[in-house]
């Protein structure tokens, strides 16, 4: 409940629905939180015992545990995957309610990560899903705070080792039917010490962005090896949320007491550098930008010939929160760009 309660108190969340004792629900109490189109839920286990929750906590820590897509037929996806070898946690199962029916399936992605699989029978008219009631407890200080500003979830990042991200990525490709939306390399990101290469892949619409990582040989251990480290493995690295008006989301949040990483002013006159010989016009005000410490993602950094494109380059500005869980499991950039749900354990 304490981190149901940060993401609300500080990020603008609002609490919308609940499952605990009070629901009949004995082994595991949840929280849901929502903002615009993002869905939070936050777990935990009320008894001693719960072998689940118990085994990732103790080799992850607290982290991300499942990432749900809403689909339209559950039952064709789950049967492409089986054939394709993906690994069913949970076979087809459907919950109802007075509100409404829904069918869902749970299949095994990187690491100890799952998507969820979620099918509406009908047009579910309860407040989240079967089992779930409105929240028992109502925090009178949240609408005198200013709203938050985020929209829906831009993207999840899952770090993975060394020659895991291509496997990882076909996976999403043949079990999910996912389509490679871009690519980087080494050559393209990296630092004097650190350096990754990534995947994104994307559902068939492009509304869903699952970049996948893996770390490259530099003088120093990558930050992605780092992670998967400290984190006992791959994981759900960071999940970015986005905002129309990125400059206006981080005055209403540090207003909240939120806080975040700040760049140096050594990055913007590097910037300023780069962007006199590179074909990208920034049409943001770079002192403005500077004041509140908004980035841009590292590619900007990188010129055209380096094989990156325009659209990528010019796609959005960031800044980032400081970890939010344990082992940098979990970190928010805010993006504004020129919707899964995820779950948690705590």
């Amino acid at each position: 409940m304490q981190a149901a309660v940060f993401y609300c108190d500080k990020m603008g969340f609002e609490p919308v629905a609940y499952k605990g004792l009070e629901t009949g629900s004995r082994e595991v109490v949840s929280h849901v939180i929502k903002q615009d189109k993002i869905l939070f839920v936050f777990e935990s286990a009320l008894n001693p015992g719960n072998e689940e929750m118990g085994e990732h906590l103790m080799k992850h820590g607290d982290g991300v545990k499942d990432i749900a897509f809403q689909v339209e037929d559950l039952e064709f996806l789950i049967k492409k995957a089986k054939e394709r070898g993906a690994v069913v946690v949970k076979e087809p199962w459907i919950e109802q309610d007075s509100y409404g029916k829904v069918k869902c399936a749970v299949v095994q992605t990187y690491g100890d990560t799952t998507h969820t699989l979620i099918e509406y029978l009908s047009p579910y008219k309860g407040l989240f899903l079967p089992g779930y009631n409105a929240p028992v407890v109502k925090d009178c200080l949240l609408p005198k705070l200013p709203p938050g500003l985020l929209n829906f979830i831009d993207h999840i990042v899952g770090n993975q080792p060394d020659d895991a991200m291509v496997p990882v990525s076909d996976w999403y490709q043949n079990c999910l039917l996912f389509h490679r939306f871009w690519s980087i390399d080494d050559k393209q990101i990296h630092t004097q010490y650190s350096a990754l290469r990534s995947i994104v892949v994307t559902n068939y619409e492009e509304t869903i962005k699952m970049p996948i990582n893996e770390p490259a040989p530099g003088v120093k251990k990558s930050q992605i090896q780092e992670y998967c480290d400290y984190n006992g493995g791959p994981g759900v690295q960071h999940i970015a949320l986005n905002t129309s008006d990125i400059i206006q989301a981080i005055v209403n949040l540090r207003a909240r007491g939120m806080d975040f990483l700040a760049a140096p002013d050594a990055y913007y006159e590097s910037l300023r550098e780069n962007l006199k010989t590179s074909k990208i016009k920034v049409k943001e005000d770079l002192k403005r930008l500077q004041v509140y410490r908004v980035s841009f993602p590292l590619t900007i950094l990188r010129s055209k010939a380096q094989g990156i494109e325009d659209r990528q380059l010019e796609r959005e500005l960031q800044v980032q929160t400081p970890q939010l869980t344990r082992y940098k499991s979990v970190i928010l950039p805010l993006n504004r760009q020129l919707n899964p749900l995820f779950q948690c354990c705590h």
